[in-house]
């Protein structure tokens, strides 16, 4: 299958084309960054600098590629930086869900493109109320946060817009990824304690490690249809993994702060985050699109995968 993947330089991106190549796939790869042309051309895809924002170059990268899928990854993400602004930090990335999958839809229509495969994003997205493991089937949250309303309302255009387009479509509701490069700026925090569980740390995070989001998305290719939440086989409460992941970089336990210290240090998000967030279920993804992650928990992903030296991993 020829493939044009947008956004190939992100955490994702750099681990999708490398598999996309393995399994026999020809890539067009676009960056926004001519310097990094050389990178996606080393990986194995032919490169191409194209804004996504900008919808003629869109279309004309699209139609010169003659591509049968088009694969939209493209975010412009920089760290977690501030809780309290969440809406600031994603304000590119929430442009490039509503502006940029606008742009890829109408490029893969007038290509002729067949399939369509889209990046979301599970987890705290998910209603906070009822049970604590969401499926794909459950609303997404009424009422987020005021500092996380844009952000949600982008990935909700996102995935009406998709499914909207007269093309077999797929959306990939990833989890929060971990694995070199997907967790580097909450490793340092956890290293230096700088990350305390706040109140009972009780809110479900789901995980899942890049190489298997990537595989996923390859499975996305050739079959099925609709909405599936990518991310492991254990969904676990905020204070067990930042307990077990200190442990494994043999660091001091995280500090416990109470809920009102943590909404001074980092807003509604952060006490959310933190205490009442919901998890997601793997098992439609694992049904209809025959994955399975390599990493059924995140506990033997970090344990495998964090890059760091020898002498101070665990396990």
């Amino acid at each position: 299958m020829r493939v044009f993947l947008a956004g190939a330089t992100g955490a994702i991106g750099t681990r999708l084309v490398p598999q996309l190549v393995a399994a026999g796939h020809s890539v067009v790869a676009t960056t926004r960054t001519q310097s990094k042309l050389g990178l996606l051309s080393d990986l194995g895809a032919e490169p191409v600098v194209v804004d996504g924002l900008d919808a003629a170059a869109v279309g004309e990268a699209v139609a010169a590629a003659e591509p049968d899928a088009v694969v939209h990854q493209m975010t412009a993400l920089a760290g977690m930086s501030d809780l309290r602004r969440f809406d600031r930090t994603f304000a590119a990335t929430n442009q490039l869900r509503r502006v940029g999958t606008d742009n890829l839809l109408a490029a893969a229509r007038a290509a002729g493109v067949r399939r369509f495969v889209a990046q979301s994003f599970t987890g705290w997205p998910n209603e906070r109320v009822g049970g604590p493991i969401k499926s794909e089937s459950d609303p997404l949250d009424p009422s987020p946060p005021k500092a996380q309303r844009e952000t949600l309302a982008a990935i909700e255009y996102l995935e009406r817009a998709v499914p909207a387009a007269p093309l077999e479509s797929v959306i990939l509701r990833y989890g929060m990824f971990y694995g070199p490069g997907g967790w580097d700026d909450m490793l340092e925090l956890v290293r230096r304690r700088r990350l305390p569980i706040v109140g009972d740390g009780s809110g479900i995070w789901s995980l899942v490690h890049l190489d298997d989001a990537a595989a996923a998305t390859i499975a996305a290719l050739d079959r099925g249809h609709g909405t599936y939440n990518v991310v492991d086989d254990e969904p676990a409460p905020v204070a067990d993994v930042l307990t077990t992941v200190a442990e494994i970089l043999s660091a001091k336990p995280p500090r416990r702060v109470p809920v009102w210290v943590g909404r001074l240090a980092a807003g509604e998000v952060g006490v959310s985050m933190m205490t009442r967030v919901r998890g997601s279920s793997n098992a439609r993804a694992k049904r209809e699109l025959g994955w399975a992650p390599r990493w059924a928990s995140w506990r033997d992903g970090f344990r495998a995968g964090l890059d760091v030296p020898a002498d101070t991993r665990r396990g």
